[in-house]
């Protein structure tokens, strides 16, 4: 049922700052200003290899811009969800899969772009979010217009999303969730010793949905989405354009994962905890 992740989304009180943040963390200028003029909300994005980065702000009324100053409140500047590429939309709410969800429908969107006027629409289902336990997640099949696009990346650039991180206290839950719901494939299940849990992967469009379980029967089910790994072709040059910007980043050191190296993004993420990493041939 899912084809891809299609973005992530990063809550934002002020988009021209978080903007010129991220395009030092990126090295990319964004190719899309627009606005959500039913939703209330307006976004700058970053189109990558895999799927688009998506920086959110409330700006005027509408209940999506009530979510995300709400989620600001609560959490500050952070990841506010993710959304997930369908194929055939409609055919989620005929889908046994979804069948479990209550009062989901089908809605009609668009996102225009403030300085060319141009025009994207979608159709989204904005899934409840106790079904999707805790993490605001959207279906949306993508029926006109386009996203400009970089031509190419160069080696200090990033150039796709890793993994993203999701914490939780269910993971037997999460994979009901994410495998047996959303049909994303489950790639590992691991105990992990040193934290007293579980690890996930989850892998789609190369893409990685990377969940650190620790079961706590005490509490009700729920999943946060808490960091970033950005990959990128040569580590060292991208430190050191990083460095020239005045990002705080850590040294580049051998990864866990076997041929890779990894520093740590210490700043220019709204908070987020984020790691950069280069894959060695």
């Amino acid at each position: 049922m899912i084809k891809s992740i299609d973005h992530i989304l990063i809550a934002v009180k002020n988009l021209e700052e978080s903007s010129l943040q991220y395009e030092k963390v990126l090295g990319l200028k964004p190719t899309w200003r627009g606005k959500h003029p039913s939703l209330g909300t307006e976004n700058i994005l970053f189109p990558l290899e895999n799927l688009y980065l998506e920086l959110i702000a409330g700006t005027s009324q509408g209940f999506l811009a009530d979510q995300v100053n709400d989620h600001i409140k609560e959490n500050g500047e952070s990841i506010f969800g993710i959304a997930l590429e369908v194929e055939n939309i409609e055919g989620v709410l005929q889908s046994k899969e979804y069948s479990n969800f209550q009062n989901i429908e089908i809605s009609s969107g668009e996102g225009i772009n403030l300085d060319s006027g141009a025009k994207r629409e979608w159709k989204n289902i904005m899934l409840p979010q106790e079904s999707t336990r805790g993490v605001f997640t959207l279906l949306i099949e993508h029926t006109s217009g386009i996203l400009p696009k970089y031509k190419s990346f160069d080696n200090d650039q990033i150039e796709r999303l890793d993994h993203i991180v999701i914490n939780s206290n269910d993971p037997d839950g999460l994979i009901e969730l994410y495998r047996d719901t959303y049909g994303i494939r489950l790639a590992l299940d691991q105990y992990v010793e040193k934290w007293g849990g579980r690890m996930l992967f989850f892998r789609t469009n190369q893409t990685t949905i990377e969940a650190i379980g620790i079961k706590n029967d005490a509490d009700k089910p729920i999943d946060k989405a808490w960091g970033l790994a950005w990959t990128t072709k040569d580590i060292k040059k991208t430190h050191a354009r990083l460095v020239s910007e005045g990002v705080e980043i850590s040294d580049v050191k051998d990864g866990r994962k076997p041929n890779t190296l990894v520093a740590t993004i210490k700043s220019h993420t709204c908070n987020i905890p984020t790691l950069l990493i280069e894959h060695l041939k």
